[in-house]
This record gives C-alpha cells, structure tokens and sequence, in this order.
C-alpha cells in the first residue's frame, strides 16, 4: 500500500538532487538564482512546517476521517482508478479554491504568506511552507469527504498535488508551449508569485492551470515585465518564527486599534492590506516599492560558512527528527520538536548579524554536547552507542570552538563585523 510516508521518504532525496542541477545549470548560465541566506531561511520553514506537521496532521486527517465515517452518502472503493483519477481533479479544483481565498482573505493569507515572502524564486521556495496552514485549510477539502473519497486516497492525493507543484517552482525552465496552457508549469507559477501590477493574485491552479481560465484569473508571463518576487510587505528578516505570525501580529494590533467593532472583524477577512481608515491614519505604512532593494545584510564569509555548515547538520537531525517522532510520545516529541526550532531560529539570528544569536548559538552548542555527554542519551530517551556518543559531543564541542572563532573575527575584522557581535537587539 502506497502511503503518504513512504512518498516523502522517496521525494526528499529526490528534491535535494534537483537543487543541485539547478544550482549547477544556473551557474552555467550565469544566472545569480540562488542566495545561501535566503535558501536556508526557505528550508528551515520547510523543516518547521513539517515538525508543526508531526502535531498536527491527525487534526485534519482526523476530523475528515469523521466526516467520511459519519456523514458521507457513499462509501467510493479506494481501489478504483476512477475514483484516484476523479478524486485528484476534484483536489486539485478544491485547492484551487483554497489558494485564491488565501490570496483575497487576510486569515488565510496570513498562513499562504510564507510561501510567497522569499525575494528569490528556485527549488528552494517550494519547500517554503506555512506551519499554520492546519487551522482553516481543511475546511476547503470536506467535499471530498462528503462524496465519500477514502481518508488514503485524500491522504495521498494530497501529497500528489504538493509533490507536482515543487518542480514548478524555477527560473532555469522556460515556455513549454502547450503545456503552459493546460498544466500549472514554471512561467505560470512564476507569474504567480511576482508582486508586478500585471501578475498579482494570478495563476491560483495547483496541477492544471485550466481553473484559473475557467474563473478569469490566468495571466500568461511576459517577458517584457519580468517577475520580481516577494511580497509588498517584504518580511525584511531571516527569523522563521516571525515570518509565521508577522500578517497575523498585524492583523491582531489593527483589530486592536480599530475603534469600530465591525471594523476589527473586518480586518480578518478583507483582503491583505487593508486596513481600517482610522488605524491607517493614525499607523500609517509606507507605500510597497517595488524598486526596494532586496534583503541581504553583510555578515563575514566566516559566519556564513558556519551558518551553512550548521544549517546542514539542522537538516540531517531533522530528518531524524521526522522519522522517529510518530513513534514517540507527546512528551519525548515536544522537547525534540522545540530544540529544532529554536536552532533554526538561531540560525536566523545568525544570518541576520545579531549578536545575541552568536551567544544563543555557543549555548545551543555547549547545552547540546553537555546533555548528551552526560546522559549518553538523545532526544526521545534513545540510549547512544558509546562511539555514538563521542562523535556526537565532538561534534558540537567543535561547532562550539567554531562558534568562539566566528566571534573572534568578528571583534577584529572590521566594524561592521565587530558590531554584528556587540549588537544584542
């Protein structure tokens, strides 16, 4: 039996592989695609979504599970052709739906937004996924259980039409002819994620991109308006935690100050960017130009390495991570869950030059070396053979070292470099 698991087990190796050939063909061609601050932030949301997933994926599978068991008028065979076949182009329309709404109803965007706020556009931005897309997104696909499609086929149809949309996601592909005007392709979705005037809130389709010229809003890419990506309210920030809440903080500081008690209501559910007249004259926002320079602060080549090389440490123990954790009780999970996180929070703080973040960083280090040392155990109270062990506390004892040498040439190689270590804000 095909399962969701084993999919990904198949497609993360996989993913890995095709941004190196775009990395290679970029360079190749000379093309600037790919920025390591930014590809790690976009990873390390990735990484964030799928431990929020670990939590989370029982509550939407599980109340559709309900739905299907308890108020479905048929009961579809999950081993039918026609119902895979009928039930991939009914999710497809469905999220079609779901992608729009969350482009033209601040709620939903305010999950949707952190696919769209990198500023670069490759392999690495379709990883870039939202952790609290479980709230709401749900609600868009109860047809489906309603028909009676099998809580595996939704399950797995699901992951079909993730899957398809990452090779999407690329500048290195061209116009494919025919296939742009049936299939969601590259120039399609490239559209899609630009902020130009011609291409915003377009080409919603996820595998066919005939939904949107069915309900009017395709654009075909043009290539004397070339994309710029991002969002018009640029994140401006490597912190993954923030770009998970920055449109709902918003969101919840304009309802607040709204004096109108309809109007606090209406700020979840117009569309992004607007605002009561009252708090925008009171709080006003700098008009989006879309000439801003991109975000990219100065570090030294030597934080940056670092940054990279514990970036892809993070992404060898969050493989783990994924792999034990639904084995695991809630109580061993959680603690393993919050230690990622916190690094890769680390990691942005890093990126972004603050000097707090090289302290939080020798702690994570010294904490991690200590514990493990000590205990001879990992996270989930899996006891570590003892060469295990020794690997493992030499491994962060020397990132420790690492981390006191970056912060060495900080202090004496320049004053941008010293101020990235003295600034604690």
């Amino acid at each position: 039996m095909i399962t969701p698991e084993r999919i990904m087990a198949w497609a993360i190796p996989g993913f890995f592989v095709l941004i190196g050939i775009e990395l290679l063909v970029a360079k190749w061609r000379k093309r600037e695609v790919y920025y390591s601050n930014d590809a790690i932030n976009s990873l390390g949301l990735g990484t964030i979504s799928q431990v929020v997933g670990v939590f989370t994926k029982l509550f939407a599978i599980g109340i559709y599970g309900w739905c299907v068991t308890h108020l479905a008028r048929w009961s579809l065979p999950a081993d039918s052709v026609w119902v895979w076949i009928s039930g991939l182009l009914l999710y497809d329309l469905l999220y079609y739906w779901l992608h729009r709404l969350g482009h033209e109803v601040n709620v939903l965007w305010a999950a949707h937004v952190v696919h769209h706020q990198s500023e670069s556009y490759n392999l690495t931005t379709a990883l870039r996924q939202t952790g609290s897309g479980f709230l709401l997104g749900w609600l868009f696909y109860l047809p489906m259980a309603l028909l009676g499609y099998p809580t595996e086929v939704f399950a797995v149809i699901a992951l079909i039409d993730l899957l398809y949309q990452f090779w999407v996601h690329t500048e290195v592909i061209g116009r494919l002819g025919w296939f742009d005007r049936v299939f969601c392709s590259p120039s399609n979705h490239r559209a899609h994620h630009a902020v130009n005037d011609r291409y915003l809130d377009r080409n919603y389709g996820g595998i066919l991109i005939i939904w949107d010229r069915l309900f009017g809003s395709f654009v075909e890419e043009n290539d004397e308006d070339p994309p710029i990506y991002g969002t018009r309210s640029p994140l401006q920030s490597w912190n993954p935690l923030w770009a998970n809440v920055e449109v709902y903080w918003a969101m919840l500081k304009d309802s607040w100050h709204a004096r109108s008690w309809l109007d606090k209501l209406r700020v979840w559910i117009k569309p992004p960017g607007w605002r009561p007249a009252d708090v925008a004259a009171r709080f006003p926002k700098a008009d989006f130009d879309i000439t801003h320079a991109r975000y990219n602060p100065s570090i030294s080549l030597a934080l940056k390495l670092y940054c990279l090389a514990a970036f892809g440490v993070l992404l060898l123990i969050g493989v783990n991570f994924l792999g034990v954790a639904p084995k695991l009780e809630l109580v061993q999970a959680a603690p393993y869950a919050v230690y990622l996180v916190f690094s890769l929070w680390t990691i942005g703080l890093l990126m972004e030059g603050r000097g707090i973040g090289l302290w939080l960083e020798l702690l994570r280090n010294v904490g991690t070396a200590a514990g493990v040392g000590l205990t001879g155990r990992w996270f989930g109270d899996v006891q570590l053979d003892p060469r295990m062990v020794i690997a493992v506390v030499a491994l962060f004892a020397v990132s420790a070292v690492a981390v006191l040498g970056v912060a060495g040439y900080q202090r004496h190689h320049g004053s941008t470099a010293r101020a990235a270590w003295g600034r604690s804000g």
